[in-house]
Parts: structure tokens; sequence; C-alpha cells
């Protein structure tokens, strides 16, 4: 069963556009090939309960949120997000529990006996197998993030009961636009006529957007109210939670109790599969894996890990060979014991790349050939009092494996 469900993931992976191998060649923007791949199954978006939810940073750690705390409700809840980092089925899961070999294989093979007159892409297929295993499984609530933005995503066929939008920062330029407004714009698109829209502050690049298109659609906009004093989560996913629990009330027609609360975020990995967004592994010295992308995102969890770490901070960066960071970034990169690394991934920036970057800083970083390599040089170095963050990329945290640490302990 293994290695026939490895052979088919491969097969998928490979015969259809995918942004993870191919990054923007994979890219296909509109809606019409995900209506047809759902009419060949014969599907309805409109008999899921879905919340939609998109953004730059914060949009799956929102989506994570709230399926925990629906679960801890009582609901039987389907949760869609992306990418992947060790197995293709992270992104399907039902009350945390993954999607079955058994159901994505016949599934493949439901795909492989289509005569399609068009190509759709991994995501939208993946999307389709999401729609279909929900709808299957009678869930009370699915909650989906997007993939990339909101207007043109495979995502937006959703007739939602409640959309929501977390920060917008610079990202995916090339295709979303090159301005925080452009941005703004092409998420504000999953906004659905009479659909509560829930977002977390006033940005002044977004907000006016967000308003302005709320209104022509009847749709009321909801800002964050609740301050939940939960000092276990970071600064930045305090306000994720926050309107992961504003969406909470509004689907579930009731107020939470501080209790359901606390164990949602508890029992936030079994109920959905979270981690390694910013997870801690390890202590004296400290680990963090991150899968944070993009600039803001990554500052943030610098920042974070930096005022946690009683000593030095080490930091082994990974990023795609298309993704390109602020000066801003480079500076916050400066001010730590920063390492450029290679991943497996053929998207993975190379040496040359890194090499590029490398008259921002004031000690030249090293580059190292892949994570392993990277981990054996630098823990060495480190004190128990120090601390080492792997960022950049869902790509560089894939190649993790606790054998790198373990072999390498003090």
């Amino acid at each position: 069963m293994q290695d026939k469900y490895k052979s088919q993931i491969d097969w998928l992976f490979y015969q259809f556009p995918a942004f993870q191998k191919q990054g923007g060649l994979a890219y296909k923007p509109g809606l019409n090939y995900t209506k047809k791949l759902l009419n060949h199954f014969n599907l309805d978006v409109s008999k899921l309960n879905a919340v939609h939810v998109a953004g730059t940073n914060g949009k799956g750690s929102t989506c994570c949120f709230l399926a925990s705390l629906l679960t801890e409700s009582n609901q039987k809840v389907g949760l869609f997000t992306s990418p992947h980092i060790f197995d293709f089925r992270e992104r399907i899961r039902v009350n945390g529990v993954m999607i079955t070999q058994t159901e994505v294989l016949n599934f493949i093979e439901e795909i492989q006996s289509l005569k399609l007159d068009f190509k759709p892409s991994f995501f939208e297929i993946t999307f389709v197998l999401a729609v279909k295993y929900f709808l299957d499984q009678g869930c009370d609530f699915c909650i989906f993030e997007t993939g990339m933005g909101g207007r043109l995503d495979a995502t937006n066929v959703l007739h939602p009961i409640a959309t929501a939008i977390t920060n917008i920062s610079l990202d995916h330029t090339e295709f979303l636009g090159n301005t925080l407004e452009a941005i703004s714009t092409e998420k504000a698109g999953i906004i659905k006529a009479n659909t509560p829209l829930f977002i977390g502050k006033k940005e002044p690049h977004s907000f006016p957007i967000f308003e302005s298109i709320s209104k022509k659609k009847d749709a009321i906009l909801h800002i964050n109210k609740n301050q939940y004093p939960f000092k276990g989560l970071p600064e930045y996913q305090k306000e994720n939670f926050n309107l992961a629990l504003n969406l909470f009330e509004f689907v579930s027609k009731s107020k939470n109790h501080p209790d359901n609360l606390e164990k949602a975020l508890q029992h936030l990995e079994q109920n959905t599969g979270y981690g390694k967004r910013l997870e801690r592994i390890a202590q004296n010295p400290g680990l963090y894996l991150d899968v944070s992308h993009n600039d803001e995102g990554i500052q943030r969890s610098v920042e974070y890990t930096k005022n946690l770490s009683k000593g030095e901070l080490f930091i082994i960066v990974g990023g795609a060979k298309d993704k390109k960071y602020s000066t801003q970034t480079f500076e916050v990169l400066n001010h730590a014991q920063t390492s450029f690394c290679l991943f497996s991934n053929p998207r993975s920036k190379s040496k040359e790349d890194w090499k590029q970057v490398k008259s921002f800083f004031e000690r030249e970083p090293p580059i190292f050939s892949n994570l392993g390599e990277a981990i054996e040089r630098i823990r060495p170095l480190m004190a128990q009092e120090d601390t080492l963050l792997i960022t950049g990329s869902f790509f560089l945290i894939s190649d993790y494996k606790p054998s790198f640490w373990q072999i390498n302990r003090l």
C-alpha cells in the first residue's frame, strides 16, 4: 500500500502543474478548471458550511485555531491547508486526522480514468479532493485556506458562511501586484454578498478596500474585538487566535467557555496537525522550526526567538529561487549568527543566488548544501543558553530530521 501510495502521489505531483515544484509556471489563475472538475465529480460546494480564509501571513494559523475551537465544541471539522511538509495528506484533515491513503488512491484512480479536455493544476485537484472528502464525511464545518491571493484562487468557488482576511504584506508580487493596495484588492476577492467578513485589525493600506467592497456587497465587516490573554502565544499569534475566536462565536452561535479555549490551544496539534509554523523542538540549547517565507513573517519569527533566547541567536535560512527579500529583512538577519542553506526541492536558491546578498552582512554568512550539514556545523558552536531558528521555507523544514539534532547533542 505504501509503495503504491507514494508512486501515485508522485504521478499526481508530476503530471499536473504544481507550485511546490515549478513555482510561478504552475500558477493557473481563474475558476473555470475548478468548476469543471467539480462538475465531473458532481460535487456541490454550496452543501458545505465553509469558512474561507485569505491573507499573507497568519491564514493557516487562523484556520487551525478555528478548527481546534470547533473540534473542542464537539463539531466534525474539515480542514484544508497548504502546502504539506512531509505527507500530501496533511492538506486534508477531519478533526485532526488526515485523509486515508485509500481515499487518496481511489480519487487519483478516478482522475486517471477521466478523459479531461483541460489540464487542472495540482492545487485545483487537491482542493476538489478536499471538497469530496468533506462532503462524504458529513462535516459540520469546513475551513479552507486560500492557496494564493483570493479573487482567482481555486478555493473561491466556495459559498462560505463567513470569510476572513488576515494581515496583508508584500508576497507573490509577480502574481498579485507590487503594492499593498493591489494585493489587498486580490485578497478581497473572497468577500461574498451578504456574507460577513472578519479581519484582524485596521491596516491603512487594506482597511479602506475591505470596507468599500464589503459595503458594496452588503457584507457585514467585523474587526477583532477580543483580547484573549493567553500568555503562551507569540504576540502576532494572539491576533490570529482572536480572529479565529470571533469567527468561532459567529459560526457556532455561542460564546466559548474559557476551559474550551485552553483546550483548543493545548490540543492544537492533535486537532489540526498544526506544527512547524513556529514550533519549539528542543531546549538548552533551543531549536525552533518555522515556515515563514516572506519578509514580515521572517522578521516576526526572528524578533520572537531573539526575545526568548537567553544567549546568542543562530539562524539557518532557506529560500525559493523566485523569493526576494527586503533590505530590512537582511538587516534583521545581520544581527544574528545567520547562515544560508539549500534544500532538496528543485525550487531552492543556489549558492550563487545566496552569494548575491552577502554585501548586506557585516560577517559573510556561510552557505550550506543541505540542512543536515548546516546543523552538524552549527550545533557544536552553541552554548546551552543559545537558540537556533530554522526558517524561510516550507521546503527547508520538510528536509528536517530529528536525527540531525540528536546526533549532535553535546
